[in-house]
């Protein structure tokens, strides 16, 4: 159980809908986008909202007992900066549950869109935010001062009938994923867009006629450290040698005989 939990980029409160009176006794909700939290869906768990930035949480250290984040860190600017202040505002022996947006996402639309400006117009321009590298995750929540730490990673493949529907959905209301890069190339031609529909199709298309677009996301865990946590046994002080596991099977089947 966890008297106290904190949802940070919580935009519409979408993880409150997922947790129980009898797991979690208290929730802030916080986002830096105020009308994303005042439509937020109502929750059984009591909740307050705060509006504030990821890299700058008001809340004093060794306050929740749980932290959770759910597909918004990759809009922050300074992400270890970010890992910092949620380790800083965790209680000893509290635990970090994250998802993000990882490096693959949307691979088949990025490419597509480099590879027509590149022939319309001689260069490109992202037209989508930047995202982390998985080998780079863990190496960020370690300094972050994390341990026990759980990185996974995973794929989800959405189809459509084309470029111009990937893009209206990512930039919709239900996901609001516009670019937020500060060097972006506010608009493209419609050239340079046709010619991105067609090589997205070329290159992605299934053979019914949709284009696929791949979100990978990261999983992770980390606590934050106590003392009664289980620690790693000292160097030397192992009694089997690893080079003697392969005959394991060997001895347990002598011994049941």
């Amino acid at each position: 159980t966890f008297p106290l939990a904190l949802d940070v980029g919580s935009g519409r409160g979408y993880i409150a809908q997922h947790l129980n009176k009898e797991t979690i006794e208290k929730l802030i909700q916080v986002d830096v986008a105020e009308n994303a939290l005042k439509s937020a869906v109502e929750t059984e768990i009591p909740t307050v909202k705060v509006v504030a930035d990821e890299e700058f949480l008001p809340f004093k250290e060794n306050t929740f007992d749980l932290v959770v984040s759910s597909l918004s860190l990759h809009w922050v600017n300074d992400l270890p900066k970010a890992f910092k202040e949620i380790h800083q505002v965790l209680k000893p022996d509290g635990v970090f549950i994250g998802a993000m947006f990882g490096g693959d996402t949307l691979y088949e639309l990025r490419c597509s869109l480099q590879l027509a400006e590149l022939e319309r117009e001689g260069g490109f321009s992202p037209h989508v935010s930047p995202f982390t590298a998985v080998a780079d995750l863990g190496h960020l929540l370690s300094r972050a001062g994390f341990n026990t730490l759980t990185v996974d990673t995973d794929e989800i493949q959405v189809n459509y009938p084309g470029l111009f529907e990937v893009m209206e959905d990512l930039q919709g209301k239900c996901m609001g994923e516009s670019n937020c890069s500060w060097n972006r190339k506010p608009l493209l031609h419609r050239d340079t867009m046709l010619a991105a529909a067609a090589i997205y199709r070329e290159m992605y298309g299934n053979t019914d006629g949709s284009v696929p677009a791949t979100f990978q996301i990261y999983y992770m865990i980390g606590w934050k450290y106590h003392e009664s946590q289980a620690k790693p046994a000292q160097r030397g002080s192992a009694t089997v040698s690893f080079g003697d596991l392969a005959k394991i099977e060997g001895l347990i089947s002598r011994g049941k005989k």
